[in-house]
């Protein structure tokens, strides 16, 4: 399934980090006060000595830019470690980096936000053999996170954790298990403390950041096929179906080239929108080094044509 019509004057880049030109795996929020915060992947993408292989992905912190509208964003920062979690830090990231963070899952609970963050000990210069963790933590302003610890999934490759409440009242934690040849579990919970892990929630081709929401009277996830995003809708949150059968994607093709990766929403009044990463306009495609690896942050709106899901 193509995206629907999507130009380049659709696809602006909306933001791209302005340290080191990796913004990747943005979550946007809106806090009480209306204002618009992205937190995200912040790859080392510009570094010339970050190490060989993928180590310029790895040793990555959180970076979070606000906006007033969700159109224009201010670089504030990034989150780095405390004795007690994670400080939003307007300075640029520490020098020594021990530990990778990616994807972060931002949610509010009625009472404060909760973060969902996966951490990798040490910066790893290859993808394999590294054990993943989905680690939790609170905070009341978005800034300073408390650590509660990490989430006991069943696996020690798990990442990119998506959190919603579904109709039957519970909580649920989709993630990506890469024991599991990469598909999409489930864990549910009815407080966000204690989690009881379901299975597999999503099967089939191999993919990545999940992401899951309510529109249009159905719910619907998601994913990263790194071709492109597949999308799955489900009556209740918890059993899915394929929308538009095994090879039918939305975002596969970006005004830059490429497709689009791994998102997730944000619901502002009526409107649903999908921040997503691509390749960066003036990025090269297979270059070596760092020429290639500029990634910038993209939306668009997502609506429900005769149950069928759309990216406009």
């Amino acid at each position: 399934m193509s995206p629907g019509p999507v130009g380049a004057e659709r696809l602006p880049e909306l933001f791209r980090d302005p340290v080191y030109d990796g913004a990747t795996d943005p979550r946007v929020v809106i806090d009480d006060d209306g204002r618009w915060w992205m937190l995200y992947t912040q790859r080392r993408a510009n570094l010339e000595d970050a190490g060989p292989g993928v180590a310029w992905v790895h040793g990555s912190r959180i970076g979070v830019s606000v906006s007033d509208d969700g159109v224009a964003w201010q670089y504030e920062g990034t989150l780095e470690p405390s004795a007690s979690g994670l400080f939003l830090t307007g300075g640029p990231p520490q020098a020594s980096v021990d530990r990778t963070h990616w994807a972060p899952e931002v949610v509010h609970d009625g009472e404060r936000w909760h973060m969902y963050l996966t951490e990798i000990d040490g910066i790893p210069d290859r993808w394999p053999g590294h054990a993943r963790t989905i680690v939790e933590y609170v905070s009341d302003d978005l800034r300073a996170w408390t650590r509660i610890g990490p989430l006991a999934l069943g696996s020690d490759r798990v990442i990119d954790a998506a959190v919603a409440r579904t109709p039957d009242g519970l909580w649920r934690l989709w993630c990506k298990d890469e024991a599991r040849d990469s598909v999409t579990v489930v864990a549910s919970s009815p407080d966000l403390r204690a989690w009881r892990i379901d299975g597999v929630a999503v099967g089939g081709r191999p993919h990545e950041g999940p992401d899951v929401f309510e529109l249009g009277g159905f719910w619907w996830m998601i994913v990263d096929e790194w071709r492109g995003m597949g999308v799955h809708r489900s009556g209740d949150g918890i059993h899915w179906m394929r929308q538009g059968g095994a090879d039918a994607v939305i975002l596969d093709a970006l005004p830059a080239g490429g497709h689009g990766h791994h998102g997730a929403h944000v619901r502002a009044g009526e409107d649903v929108w999908f921040y997503f990463f691509g390749r960066a306009a003036d990025a090269e495609p297979h270059a070596p080094g760092e020429d290639g690896r500029a990634s910038a942050v993209h939306r668009v709106r997502l609506d429900v044509v005769d149950g069928v899901l759309v990216a406009r």
